[in-house]
């Protein structure tokens, strides 16, 4: 054993390990989601951590493919790459990724969801409900309450267009965080009024890129040098379209805001059906970068801490016609577990005793009586 190199003990960074006590805790957050999901009618699945990267690549928008984690191929992987002699380009790169990387590790659990309806959808009722909890993977800088690792608990409906699903959604986020003790906002938009929003801008051009920069609206101020509407001006757009902009995402009453759209009467006819559900606003400044979402999008944010998005989600209605089945809308949300953990710790919103291993501890006195303790 002299002879082994030493190895300072240490994790990949934005991982984190878990005391038993830690568990504890984890698990009363968990089961209290699940409680939820099975009282609305859920049923769990399970997915491979791993899924092949022509799966996840393209769904998740330009920068999300950029955080994919991905798998080296087993064997000798450069054996195809080292015949190339020329300087590599970005192009290349691309190519030499197909090439050595065939596989990736899962970057949310909405995606493999799509995937697993079209593999199995002869063997499931629809509309499919379904709840999945496990950990995904995204290369992301890591910082307070964003990881490398971290847990999703989704629950999603497959094969319905009803906006009663919304509604029960919307529901659910509103009953786990009360169970939970935690004060959060719920905020609702929809894709579609954020179409209507961008084409009345004549900004079609640069749809995705002007969404890009209006996510970052919780980070970074509208005006300054690196403000948002900077980098909407750096996008191309005139200042009558910037000012128009803001005044659409800064408007006090969303019902004002293109109301014979569809996207408006979806959102009006989710909030009047919430009207015992506290907490729950349309904000328009809402955008959730990712690719798939077509229509209701949702973000959930602490009203007690800086931190975050504490759970999101949104209606997709081209997902599974990308894997080759027949198109079936879905809608769905997400809890992100590690953020919630830590604003319960931070606000000491954990209950006292929290049930944890054994109950009962046999002391054997003496060796006779390790026959009786057994």
């Amino acid at each position: 054993m002299s002879d082994l190199k030493k190895i300072k003990p240490s994790l990949s960074k934005g991982t984190r390990d878990f005391l038993p006590s830690e568990v504890a805790k984890r698990n009363y957050i968990f089961d209290t989601i699940k409680e939820v999901f099975r009282k609305y009618g859920f049923e769990q699945i399970e997915t491979p951590a791993i899924e092949r990267l022509e799966t996840l690549t393209g769904k998740y928008g330009e920068e999300g493919d950029k955080l994919l984690f991905k798998i080296l191929n087993s064997g000798d992987y450069l054996k195809e790459v080292r015949s190339q002699q020329s300087a590599i380009s970005d192009a290349d790169i691309k190519e030499i990724t197909k090439i050595i990387s065939e596989k990736g590790l899962r970057y949310d659990l909405t995606v493999p969801l799509a995937r697993y309806v079209v593999q199995h959808q002869e063997e499931l009722a629809f509309p499919f409900r379904r709840f999945h909890i496990g950990p995904v993977w995204r290369a992301d800088r890591p910082q307070k309450g964003r990881y490398q690792e971290f847990y999703q608990c989704d629950a999603d409906i497959i094969g319905s267009t009803s906006l009663l699903n919304e509604v029960e959604l919307t529901q659910i986020y509103a009953e786990v965080f009360a169970r939970l003790g935690m004060k959060v906002s719920i905020r609702l938009n929809n894709r579609k009024l954020i179409d209507e929003l961008i084409n009345a801008i004549e900004g079609n051009s640069k749809k995705k890129e002007i969404i890009t920069v209006i996510d970052k609206l919780d980070k970074i101020e509208w005006d300054g040098e690196k403000g948002i509407a900077k980098e909407l001006s750096n996008l191309g757009l005139n200042a009558q379209q910037v000012q128009d902009l803001k005044g659409f995402l800064f408007m006090a009453d969303f019902k004002l805001l293109f109301p014979k759209s569809v996207g408006n009467h979806e959102l009006t006819y989710v909030m009047n059906n919430l009207d015992s559900t506290t907490g729950v606003l349309v904000d328009p400044k809402l955008m959730r970068g990712l690719d798939y979402y077509t229509g209701t999008i949702w973000e959930v944010k602490s009203n007690d801490t800086q931190i975050g998005s504490l759970g999101g989600g949104g209606r997709y209605d081209n997902l599974t016609e990308m894997f080759g089945g027949q198109n079936m809308s879905g809608v769905g949300i997400s809890f992100g577990i590690e953020r919630i953990y830590d604003v319960m710790e931070e606000l000491n919103l954990f209950p006292e005793t929290i049930a944890q291993g054994a109950k009962v501890l046999f002391v054997p006195r003496e060796e006779a009586m390790e026959d009786f303790a057994f």
